[in-house]
C-alpha cells in the first residue's frame, strides 16, 4: 500500500503562487511515476503533471505550461507543484497521484487551491 498526503494548497491572488507538496509513505520503492491531477466542480478531472522518479523526466499540460512546475525530493519520497502567474481558472482540488507496476494509481486526499481575481 501507497499512503499520499498533499499540503499547501490555500488561496492566492491572481498573479501569485502556490507550491503544493506531496508525501508518499508505505510502499514506496514500487512507484515509478507520480502524477498531479486537478477538478473543479462540475468538471472532470484533468491532468496537470507527471514525473518519472527514477529519471526527473517531466510532463505538463499545456494549460499550464510555463507557470507550473513539478519536481521531487532525492529521497523521491515526496513530489512539489511550483504554481506561478496563478490565474483563476486554476481554482480546483489539486490531487496528487502514485503508479506502481501491475497495480491501480494511488490517490491522495486532495488539495483545495482558490485563485481570487
Amino acid at each position: 500500500q501507497v499512503h499520499l498526503v498533499e499540503s499547501g494548497g490555500g488561496m492566492a491572488q491572481t498573479g501569485g503562487s502556490l507550491r503544493l507538496s506531496c508525501a508518499a509513505s508505505g510502499r514506496t520503492f514500487n512507484i515509478y511515476t507520480m502524477v498531479w491531477f486537478r477538478q473543479a466542480p462540475g468538471k472532470e478531472r484533468e491532468f496537470v503533471a507527471a514525473i518519472r522518479l527514477n529519471s526527473s523526466s517531466t510532463y505538463v499540460a499545456d494549460s499550464v505550461k510555463d507557470r507550473f512546475t513539478i519536481s521531487r525530493d532525492n529521497a523521491k519520497t515526496t513530489v512539489y507543484l511550483q504554481m506561478n502567474s496563478l490565474k483563476p481558472e486554476d481554482t480546483a482540488t489539486y490531487y496528487c497521484g502514485a503508479d506502481e507496476t501491475a497495480a491501480p494509481r494511488y490517490w491522495g486526499q486532495g488539495t483545495q487551491v482558490t485563485v481570487s481575481s
